[in-house]
């Protein structure tokens, strides 16, 4: 198969080394240009047409969410953005997510060392991002900015919780599909419980942001934190795994272990988690992402009676983990992204027929 062309772009010509020697680790990547700063980045789009861009949050001239917004209006490219692990990084790259970057790494803070170990799984990330699809930005969903966004439901007459809890897990372009769905959730939505693959200093931001998006509460998930209608729970990231425990009062609880799938937190571990806590009291959705985490747990959750779906390939970035786990049986329906909240709410209503 022919290499993944790669344009790095980064206001440092020390991280932009550190970057380009990760990428050329991999045979299948090949790093066609460097930039220093957007003006150079776009006459190096132009002359070597890249499959994929890396993009430095902050830079020079232009920052980065401007020159992304650019991007994705004028020539729509796979970009991965590259940010610091600070409050405002966080902030940046979530926007970036929502205008239709594709992924982010956290800048690493350190030297050499760090370097390697921030800039590991890149690669796998490049070639997961030369495969997404992506749409003009101001186009529909996914690449859109949030002015665009549907306005969060403030109350749905029509919604009666039956009891379940609603486990749902994404990775590559997970940030626009949970904002998708989550602001389709009614203020008494059943339980829920997420976990995105997000670096550490980025998860506490994003669950404010998908709070701000939706008319129930959302927070990062905490140790000993209580499952109740409408509380939705994000898994932090980086240390700990989320899992769902109790069978009378479900919980979360943070588990330190080893990574699973090369993640922590991992979708496999709250999945099988839930099917323990949970069985047929549940509901699942694996999201857009690449990989396979995932497709066991929600396999789990199906042969414990849960009810159990999948986004489309057509509205995946990223057709990855919810592939893996159709492939092996996990999946009971399908859904377009923009009926995902409706599908999995329609299985949580108990006024509603049910189809799956």
């Amino acid at each position: 198969m022919a290499r993944v062309r790669t344009l790095i772009v980064d206001d440092s010509a020390t991280m932009r080394s550190l970057i380009a020697a990760a990428l050329r680790k991999d045979p299948d990547i090949e790093v066609v240009g460097q930039a220093g700063d957007p003006l150079e980045a776009r006459e190096a789009i132009k002359a070597l047409n890249p499959d994929v861009i890396t993009l430095d949050v902050e830079m020079p001239n232009m920052n980065g969410l401007d020159f992304l917004e650019k991007i994705m209006r004028l020539r729509p490219t796979p970009v991965i953005m590259i940010s610091t692990l600070t409050q405002a990084g966080a902030d940046a790259t979530l926007t970036a997510l929502e205008f239709g970057a594709v992924d982010c790494v956290g800048k690493p803070m350190g030297g050499v060392a760090d370097a390697i170990q921030a800039f590991a799984g890149l690669p796998e990330r490049v070639k997961a991002a030369a495969t997404a699809r992506l749409r003009p930005l101001g186009g529909s969903s996914p690449a859109r900015p949030p002015a665009a966004r549907p306005a969060a439901v403030q109350g749905d007459t029509s919604f009666r919780p039956n009891g379940r809890l609603i486990a749902i897990g994404a990775s590559t372009g997970g940030v626009e599909a949970l904002l998708a769905v989550i602001s389709r959730f009614p203020a008494n939505c059943p339980p829920t419980v997420i976990t995105q693959h997000m670096p550490a200093a980025f998860t506490k931001s994003f669950a404010e942001r998908l709070n701000r998006s939706s008319a129930a509460h959302v927070q990062e998930a905490h140790d000993g934190a209580v499952l109740e209608t409408g509380q939705i729970f994000l898994a932090p990231g980086g240390a700990t795994h989320l899992e769902v425990v109790g069978q009378t009062q479900w919980r979360c609880r943070l588990v330190e272990s080893d990574t699973v799938n090369g993640h922590r937190p991992s979708v496999d571990v709250l999945f099988h988690s839930v099917a323990r806590a949970a069985g047929a009291r549940a509901a699942g959705s694996i999201l857009t992402g690449m990989g396979r985490d995932g497709a066991r747990g929600l396999l789990a959750m199906r042969e414990a009676g849960a009810a159990t779906f999948a986004q489309d390939e057509a509205t995946c970035v990223v057709y990855g983990m919810p592939k893996a786990a159709v492939e092996v049986g996990a999946v009971q329906r399908q859904f377009a992204l923009e009926r995902m909240a409706a599908g999995l709410l329609n299985s949580c209503n108990a006024d509603a027929v049910e189809t799956h």
